[in-house]
């Protein structure tokens, strides 16, 4: 499709998150981190006899799949910005990831739990030493990795829009970011909780430690998912975003003694954009451009769509 210029009432739809690129490169950081602490940890296990370091290194690599749907979500969405049977653009494959990637996270949630109760019921031999050095070594993989993967979108805004305070929190948030940072957040979790765990059976001979500490990640990681899989489930129903926030703003400055909104529909269409239709009744209305134009003043607003009807012309 050839470039053209750009008539004042056309525009484009892409509603890409403002730092998908930079997030797409410390995704790939992170996978790059994960899979070598996995070959690390498989390794180990195999050369020390412990399961349990061999399961981790297992678990480790559904994280990394995980991730590599997050980054592959972004190089789709990035190279079909433009792609015009993407009727509202691309901005929203990156919820579709996330969704897929809580799916993922809560059926490791279930399989932790389940490992951690047959171990409740008959207990397996530990190498101490060696597991605990390994997950240490693989806790601080994860922290790096959480730290790299951190949203910043609550220090820097780089919305559309004018930048009010902004009573919309986390509604920049990119899902897809998200469900990668909660996958390394979970192996975090895991690390600390097996950390713990070896330490008690180790000290105290508490070896029931180990799998109660798994069944509490377990329950913990679950909680995660169901977060992200309620949010990112929402986006892609088109549920009106922000509990109702942004809808009461449109009706603020549209809403007068003449103009009244008789029909809203408000959905995300990106990280950190909205797609609005609105129809007006009104006594005296004003143009088309007008109305637009005080929709375009609410921060996130990038798409709107407007029909005003003229009631003094049917009284």
């Amino acid at each position: 499709m050839r470039e053209r210029p750009v008539a004042p009432f056309e525009h484009d739809h892409v509603f890409l998150g403002a730092n998908q690129e930079r997030n797409e490169r410390r995704v790939w950081l992170v996978i790059a981190l994960t899979a070598s602490m996995m070959v690390v940890e498989i390794t180990a296990g195999h050369w020390f006899g412990s399961m349990a370091l061999i399961a981790d290194g297992w678990h480790m690599s559904t994280h990394a799949a995980a991730m590599l749907i997050a980054v592959l979500a972004y190089r789709f969405a990035r190279k079909n910005a433009n792609n015009r049977t993407f009727t509202f653009g691309t901005g929203k494959v990156g919820d579709l990831a996330g969704f897929a990637s809580a799916v993922i996270l809560a059926l490791i949630a279930v399989l932790i739990g389940w490992e951690s109760f047959q171990r409740l019921v008959e207990p397996v031999p530990i190498s101490f030493d060696q597991a605990i050095l390994v997950a240490v070594i693989g806790l601080v993989v994860n922290l790096l990795s959480a730290w790299l993967l951190r949203d910043d979108h609550d220090h820097h805004h780089h919305g559309y829009g004018h930048q009010h305070p902004d009573h919309h929190h986390g509604q920049e948030q990119d899902n897809n970011l998200r469900a990668a940072y909660l996958h390394v957040l979970a192996d975090a979790l895991t690390s600390v909780l097996a950390i713990v765990a070896l330490l008690l059976g180790r000290v105290y001979g508490w070896f029931w430690a180990d799998p109660v500490m798994g069944i509490v990640g377990a329950l913990v990681i679950s909680r995660w998912s169901w977060g992200l899989i309620k949010d990112a489930g929402g986006v892609l129903l088109d549920r009106v975003p922000d509990g109702g926030h942004i809808e009461a703003e449109v009706r603020e400055v549209i809403e007068s003694s003449t103009d009244r909104v008789t029909d809203l529909h408000i959905w995300q269409v990106g990280p950190g954009h909205y797609s609005v239709i609105a129809a007006i009744t009104s006594d005296a209305p004003r143009t088309v451009s007008e109305y637009k134009a005080k929709l375009d003043h609410i921060k996130h607003v990038s798409h709107t769509t407007v029909e005003v009807h003229n009631v003094g012309l049917v009284a």
